[in-house]
């Protein structure tokens, strides 16, 4: 299980996990968890979010939009942020890295 599926089982009428969403959508899960992962870190900066991560990703703001709707709207999107950012520092990235090394055993 991927850490974007533990945060999605937390969120109420989100799917279950990336690949549902993926489905449900009907785009590759990889761009998923790239959608979600741009769109919590976009959410917290000023802007438009959608069209920040689009800019970020190069995926279009239709799939985006269709990913914040998917997960519950952009109430959702400030739960991921705040999950992936475990340090508070505003900036989930180097938590994500830090979580992704942890899987596959590095420091």
């Amino acid at each position: 299980m991927s850490i974007l599926d533990g945060i999605l089982k937390n969120i109420g009428g989100a799917p279950d996990d990336v690949a549902n969403l993926a489905k449900q959508i009907g785009i590759d899960p990889s761009m998923v968890e790239t959608a979600i992962a741009a769109l919590g870190k976009t959410h917290q900066l000023d802007g438009d979010t959608v069209q920040l991560a689009a800019e970020k990703t190069g995926l279009s703001p239709d799939i985006l939009n269709q990913v914040v709707s998917a997960i519950g709207g952009e109430g959702s999107l400030t739960h991921f942020a705040s999950m992936l950012d475990k340090d508070g520092d505003g900036n989930p990235v180097d938590d994500v890295m830090d979580m992704a090394k942890g899987l596959f055993g590095k420091s």
